[in-house]
């Protein structure tokens, strides 16, 4: 026995027990990956030495392995907190030389760069202002703080159901008396007496064949009743939504005339429209202005449709007509041409800041129908926005940095990838959780998350250290008294040189 035995031994030891320490001491580190102390036996080289009386030397320290195991998420609700679930290290730049790190704290500089605690700063792939990635290299990851470019509207969709028990957007019917009329007959006009009656768009002609007979002919239908007996002060009735009452004697020969008064619109007056909704449109600067929108029932499955500002003047714009399921069938424009769209008609709306103007948007009705039941809308959308400043940001899975903007839109800001390395054990560890390529680790799979053999990110967590506190406690009392005990292997060669001294 000598003391070089002992002395390897507790140098081993010692090592042992600072990986031990350092485990235990990196326990809530984020990221850290912990380390096991390998060992192998040292024999001296001889030349013609039987093999079967080699004496081993001692021991010594062949590596500490890193034990890239996963470590347990912990959600923080920070947004730059991002944690790698499977395999992969994030890329960072230290002045343009690149380091290698599973922690996932970030946080941003005074230019918008994310970065570590140490300033080094996070790579990935960039984004231009449209949020189109570009892969083709990674470079330092900045969000953006220049407000996202509005879009102008350009269409309008709308999923309406317009009730088909509605009334009819009509006043009291115009009566005409004929120039040749001899009787005394009067009369205070025309009735509606239902107002949902399809007939009551026709037109009729009363005409007297005797002071006590008459027949009623609707002009549309081209249909003519039978002779009929009049009596003065009782209601004459006029399709299946209309009355007439007369008073007074006719005269053989005399003649009315009943024609539909149309009830002119008004957007002001909700009595000259059955239903209307409303919606925002964007113009080139991001401006935003009301357009209404007015539906009146003009007939039985025909509404006119209108539109305009709330600070303008609303228009005709079309007729929607719809059969007798409640779908829509055919649509004509303000002049009576069918569009070339079903369901599409244009709206047209000035503007005053100095973007286009003026601004043409179509009008979708195209899932529109006519049921009975409550008017109402089912569905309304646009695909305009104004302006907006970036509220927030989030991190997906794939590693897409994606913004969240106060006009409601969203963009792609970048987005973070990962690197493998075919050997980790290979990488020298520099400190601060980083690590450094080797020619030993081979050289950086770059890739994004989820990819490949590339884990996947968790946005707003941690991936806390993998240490086990409890095996390292274990460890601890091992490497302890695998110390004391080469300690006593030199002891004891102390006894023995001391009795040869002795002798």
């Amino acid at each position: 026995m000598s003391y070089q035995q002992g002395l390897s031994g507790l140098s081993a030891s010692s090592s042992d027990l600072d990986v031990i320490g350092n485990n235990i001491a990196n326990a809530n580190t984020v990221g850290f990956k912990s380390g096991t102390a390998e060992f192998a036996d040292m024999y001296a080289n001889s030349v013609a030495t039987a093999t079967s009386q080699q004496i081993g030397i001692g021991t010594q320290l062949a590596e500490v392995q890193q034990q890239f195991s996963q470590g347990t998420l912990t959600t923080t609700n920070q947004a730059l907190n991002v944690a790698i679930n499977g395999n992969g290290f994030f890329q960072m730049s230290n002045n343009g030389t690149l380091t290698y790190s599973r922690n996932g704290v970030f946080q941003l500089d005074k230019d918008g760069y994310i970065t570590n605690a140490q300033g080094l700063e996070l790579m990935g792939y960039a984004a231009n202002s449209a949020g189109v990635i570009n892969t083709a290299q990674t470079v330092p990851l900045k969000v953006p703080t220049a407000n996202i470019a509005p879009a102008a509207t350009t269409k309008i969709s709308a999923g309406l159901n317009l009730n088909a028990q509605d009334a009819l957007m009509l006043g009291a019917p115009t009566v005409t008396a004929a120039t040749t009329n001899t009787g005394s007959l009067n009369t205070t006009g025309a009735t509606i007496t239902d107002a949902t009656a399809g007939t009551n768009t026709d037109n009729y002609t009363i005409n007297f064949t005797s002071a006590t007979t008459y027949t009623v002919t609707d002009n549309t239908l081209g249909t003519t009743t039978g002779s009929q007996t009049f009596n003065a002060g009782t209601a004459i009735t006029l399709g299946n939504g209309e009355s007439i009452t007369f008073s007074g004697t006719p005269a053989a020969g005399d003649s009315y005339a009943v024609t539909q008064n149309a009830t002119a619109f008004d957007q002001t007056s909700s009595t000259t429209y059955n239903y209307s909704t409303s919606t925002t449109a964007y113009d080139t600067l991001g401006g935003s202005q009301t357009v209404n929108m007015y539906f009146a029932k003009t007939a039985a499955g025909t509404w006119n449709v209108y539109a305009g500002t709330s600070t303008g003047t609303a228009s005709l714009i079309g007729t929607a007509n719809f059969n007798s399921s409640g779908t829509l069938v055919s649509t004509t424009d303000a002049n009576g041409v069918a569009t070339s769209t079903l369901g599409a008609f244009t709206v047209s709306i000035p503007t005053s800041d100095g973007s286009s103007t003026p601004q043409n948007i179509t009008l979708s009705l195209a899932g529109t129908t006519q049921y009975g039941g409550k008017d109402g809308v089912n569905s309304l959308s646009t695909d305009g926005y104004a302006a907006g400043q970036l509220t927030s940001f989030t991190v997906g899975s794939d590693g897409t940095l994606t913004g969240n903007y106060s006009n409601g839109q969203t963009a792609a800001l970048g987005q973070i990838v990962l690197a493998n390395f075919a050997n980790e054990n290979g990488l020298v560890d520099l400190g601060n959780n980083q690590y450094g390529q080797t020619s030993a680790s081979g050289v950086a799979q770059i890739s994004s998350p989820g990819s490949t053999n590339h884990g996947v990110l968790q946005g707003g967590a941690v991936e806390n250290s993998n240490v086990d506190l409890t095996s390292e406690l274990v460890n601890l009392i091992t490497a302890q008294r695998n110390y004391q005990a080469n300690a006593q292997t030199i002891k004891t060669q102390q006894t023995v040189d001391q009795t040869l001294i002795n002798l």
